[in-house]
């Protein structure tokens, strides 16, 4: 016997968070299912801070650095991604959470989810046009680069364990890799 799972829309998503359904748990939408998140560790948790006030030093006020904020995609996706370096858009986000025209980049920071990142959130991620995604696998210190999305998959990925990179967005911008995986 099969199982067949109800898929959610982004709409129907918004209306159970209204409505108080899913307040006390921590959950993200995922290609239309409504998935649990894992608890932050205190490494996910310190790392991911201090790689976030990191970039908000570099960018200025060139993009927005959002923490573990939703952002909204077309394919029934609402994830919460750890940094969400998009434009600054203002009070435009208090009506929705950014899209994909609005993202630069995403980064995840990854110890128990590194399947669910790499895989899952890869494709999601790549099929929407996410040009570029980072994942730091917290077990191994490194900076895992996806980039140049085609035909929901990313072309490139390259794997970083020090020096610097530069952001597609902002390829005037050094980012030190030792800053993002904290070595």
């Amino acid at each position: 016997m099969a199982l067949i799972t109800a898929k959610w829309t982004i709409d129907e998503y918004h209306r159970m968070i209204a409505a108080g359904i899913l307040e006390d748990r921590q959950v993200e939408l995922l290609q239309g299912e409504i998935v649990e998140m894992s608890p932050e560790g205190e490494p996910h948790a310190y790392f991911s801070s201090e790689a976030g006030e990191y970039l908000m030093r570099r960018l200025c006020d060139r993009a927005m650095v959002r923490l573990a904020k939703p952002i909204t995609l077309p394919n029934n996706s609402e994830p919460e991604p750890d940094i969400a370096i998009v434009q600054r858009l203002g009070r435009e986000y208090l009506e929705h959470h950014p899209y994909p025209e609005n993202i630069f980049w995403l980064i995840e920071y990854s110890e128990s989810t590194l399947e669910k990142d790499l895989e899952i959130k890869r494709k999601i991620y790549a099929q929407v046009g996410i040009p570029e995604y980072w994942v730091v696998n917290l077990k191994r210190r490194q900076l895992i680069v996806f980039r140049d999305p085609q035909d929901g998959e990313y072309a490139s990925r390259s794997t970083l364990t020090g020096g610097s990179i530069y952001p597609l967005a902002f390829p005037d911008i050094s980012i030190s890799v030792d800053s993002i995986v904290s070595r």
